[in-house]
């Protein structure tokens, strides 16, 4: 044996026990469970939690499951010195259609609720200039507690984490009145859909005022009504700045599963794109506390 084969040998069990070591903590750190946070719901800019980035802040971020990305405005990324890719730019769109210009960006942190109460999910997110001026910026809960789930906790404001993978939702775990359903994506983000009664997907969007939101279209494979109904002032507003028309109809009764959702708050939006999903907005969610497993890919309902 050569002075160098014993030296490899030596060697190579402590890179295979650092490398161990390394997922270790890597996986440690995944299934650190963060503390609950609070939010409060603002009207007309959603449920709004304080957020830090990269240590700086709090800032108020509205929590959004439908956003597909964590978004900051341009001034929060100057105050916590975020590292913006200028030469890297995406589209943002909302239901309008409308397609806004915004930045690659690279986050070291994101806490919620409290300066170190750090959540797993970090990296990448948006930087744009489209948020309306009193708000700092959008948490997409399935891309920053990933791995972990997180529980949306509407009637007591709380916001919660755990660990699927010791705690994973069951098929079996149905509540009182409620259901555990499939979670669906859109491919391309952690957005949550569910599926509706004859197969329609509907997307979970807690950064919607809605509460059931369809187009002329889907209401008319949905079987709901349009006669009557009020204008909703301003009409609604994407992300993009683009402007949906709604119209608060009667309401109406969809199937998520075995739960049935009677007298749903409806709205029927006029000016959104052949491809807008139907929503399931704020108005439509807010008597349910909904749990969220991404590893299992299941959302759990239950009645509050």
């Amino acid at each position: 044996m050569s002075a160098h084969d014993s030296l490899r040998r030596r060697v190579e069990p402590r890179r295979a026990a650092a490398t161990r070591a390394g997922q270790f903590e890597s996986d440690r750190a995944a299934r650190a469970v963060p503390s609950f946070a609070r939010f409060r719901e603002v009207a007309g800019r959603g449920l709004i939690v304080r957020t830090w980035i990269n240590d700086a802040g709090p800032f108020d971020f509205a929590l959004d499951t439908g956003a597909g990305s964590t978004i900051l405005s341009t001034r929060v990324a100057q105050a916590a010195r975020v590292a913006v890719a200028n030469n890297r730019t995406v589209n943002l769109s909302g239901l309008s259609g409308v397609r806004g210009a915004a930045r690659e960006a690279s986050l070291r942190t994101v806490a919620v609720g409290d300066a170190r109460n750090y959540l797993p999910g970090r990296g990448s997110a948006i930087v744009a200039d489209s948020l309306p001026p009193d708000l700092d910026g959008v948490l997409d809960p399935s891309e920053t507690f990933y791995p972990l789930g997180y529980i949306i906790d509407f009637r007591d404001g709380v916001l919660r984490a755990f660990d699927p993978r010791v705690q994973p939702l069951s098929r079996s775990d149905v509540p009182a009145g409620g259901d555990v359903v499939a979670w669906f994506t859109d491919g391309e983000t952690r957005r949550p859909f569910v599926a509706l009664e004859g197969g329609r997907r509907a997307l979970i969007d807690t950064g919607s005022g809605l509460g059931l939101g369809v187009t002329p279209e889907a209401a008319q494979s949905l079987g709901i009504i349009r006669g009557g109904g009020r204008e909703r002032a301003g009409g609604v507003n994407d992300l993009a700045r683009g402007r949906v028309e709604a119209r608060r109809i009667e309401p109406a009764t969809v199937r998520v599963g075995a739960l049935v959702l009677r007298g749903v708050p409806t709205d029927l939006l006029a000016g959104a794109t052949a491809s807008a999903p139907v929503i399931l907005g704020r108005d439509a969610l807010r008597p349910f506390e909904l749990t969220f497993d991404p590893l299992n890919r299941l959302i759990r309902f239950a009645p509050r």
